[in-house]
């Protein structure tokens, strides 16, 4: 078997599938051959599953509904979300988002018992970008240049399988794998199932999200024995390495993962392949992996959470991928094998460009551990620590602290009435907004702003009160 293509080196191909993805233990994984089909029926324990979503403008989504396992919760007004203690399947466990007038936004991740999985989920809008007619057929081009293209008699009523023939709405968006949102806006994790039923780790190349609706607002679909032509861009960036021919896949969504189905062919800038159905599509070189995992804390042993991790080839630092180390400072995921990687940390998005730590490391055909990480820098990582009372000037005993910094929500936890946490900044001193929430009451404080200095702060006792 191939074990990894050189070929496919390109920007943001996420080999190592979302580092945030709580990691499986050391025998979890087939170490490196990757020739087993998936176990999609164990399930574990996961302690906390949480995130923020975020609609197109990075502004916080409430009420989107939220399904992981048998549990359906809905965000809160910061797009905040969190599940405890809740039994996910461990192979592929999802967490699936579901908002008018957006695409699904799902992720998949490897669970491990007792652990927990934090996300920041970007949803992509539903925007109709064209029609055709159902009869005649025809074809929709972004400006991006995307196209979906429909043979006449193409198009069926997804529910009752009849053929329709009237207006054919195109609601189309086109993933670009060099974009520094793909780690927010794509389905899944970048695992898929190829035609032989085993797991491969998949290389981008671009993914395509397309949804059909007639006049009415019924679903239609692809009728059977009938295919559309897709076309996706090949960004200029990554368009010499791109293979003549790649295979496609389409997300599964009661699976969490992609499964391969046909292929596409590279015609001038553009990959175009045949599909028969509708979702979300991607073109994708598989290859085989190891999983990876490392715990991050500050010089006094407390955990880094939040912080963005970044891993790339070391001979060639444009493949890369990205992730979020949760609450405890864990962070695990999926590297390619046999390669010497490096690993960057950054305090956020903004902050890319100015690390606060790196290491490199080489993997062989067995899943590897960094253990414990101590990044003892205190003009990145700032400290936190204050008080927080309810109405009656009560400690709070169940509340939150929600911070604000840069175009980021931060949630961290208040016991007995005091908290304690290190955040990652780009670089301080640091302005911040500071709330504070009675979870019992469902009162919270006004947001207030802070300037954060290098090391410790204290901030002033909040009380907790005043708005609902």
């Amino acid at each position: 078997m191939k074990l990894f293509y050189p070929t496919t080196k390109v920007l943001s191909s996420l080999f190592f599938c979302f580092l945030f993805f709580t990691g499986c233990k050391k025998n979890d994984v087939n170490n490196g051959n990757n020739s087993n089909p998936p176990d999609l029926i164990t399930k574990v324990n996961a302690t906390s599953v949480s995130g923020f979503v975020t609609n197109e403008n990075n502004q916080p989504i409430l009420n989107a509904q939220v399904q992981i396992g048998s549990s359906t919760i809905a965000t809160d007004k910061y797009g905040f979300f969190e599940a405890k203690n809740i039994d996910v399947i461990k192979t592929a466990a999802t967490v699936t988002i579901t908002q008018t007038g957006y695409f699904k936004g799902i992720k998949t991740f490897i669970a491990e018992q007792g652990k927990s999985v934090f996300f920041r989920i970007k949803l992509i809008p539903k925007t109709t970008t064209g029609n055709v007619n159902g009869g005649t057929g025809g074809a929709v081009t972004l400006t991006n240049g995307m196209s979906v293209t429909f043979p006449a008699n193409s198009i069926v009523n997804a529910t009752t399988n009849e053929a329709y023939t009237g207006t054919v709405n195109v609601a189309a968006y086109w993933i670009n794998p060099t974009s520094n949102d793909l780690p927010l806006e794509m389905p899944g994790d970048l695992r898929g199932i190829n035609t032989d039923g085993n797991l491969q780790l998949l290389t981008t190349y671009g993914m395509a999200a397309v949804e059909l609706t007639g006049s009415g607002g019924e679903l239609l679909q692809i009728a059977t024995g009938k295919k559309a032509s897709l076309s996706l861009p090949i960004p200029s960036s990554i368009l010499a390495n791109a293979p003549a021919t790649i295979p496609l896949w389409y997300f599964d969504e009661a699976k969490g993962l992609w499964k391969q189905e046909g292929t596409a062919t590279k015609t001038g800038n553009n990959y175009v392949g045949e599909v028969s159905h509708f979702s979300f599509w991607n073109c994708d070189a598989p290859s085989s992996y190891v999983q990876f995992n490392c715990t991050l804390v500050n010089q006094n042993n407390q955990p880094i959470p939040y912080a963005l991790v970044k891993i790339s080839v070391v001979s060639n630092p444009t493949n890369v991928g990205f992730g979020f180390t949760d609450n405890t400072g864990y962070v695990a995921g999926l590297v390619p094998n046999n390669t010497q990687l490096k690993m960057e940390v950054f305090s956020n998005a903004s902050c890319i460009g100015n690390p606060i730590y790196t290491q490199t490391f080489a993997t062989t055909n067995t899943n590897i551990s960094l253990g414990t990480l101590i990044i003892n820098n205190p003009a990145v990582v700032l400290n936190v620590s204050g008080t927080a009372t309810n109405c009656n000037n009560l400690p709070l005993n169940q509340g939150l602290v929600v911070v604000k910094y840069s175009s980021w929500f931060y949630i961290y936890p208040i016991t007995n009435g005091a908290y304690n946490f290190n955040i990652p900044v780009c670089s301080a001193p640091a302005t911040v907004s500071i709330s504070v929430v009675d979870l019992s009451n469902q009162q919270t404080s006004l947001p207030m702003s802070y300037l954060l200095n290098t090391g410790s702060n204290t901030i002033a006792n909040i009380k907790a009160c005043g708005t609902v």
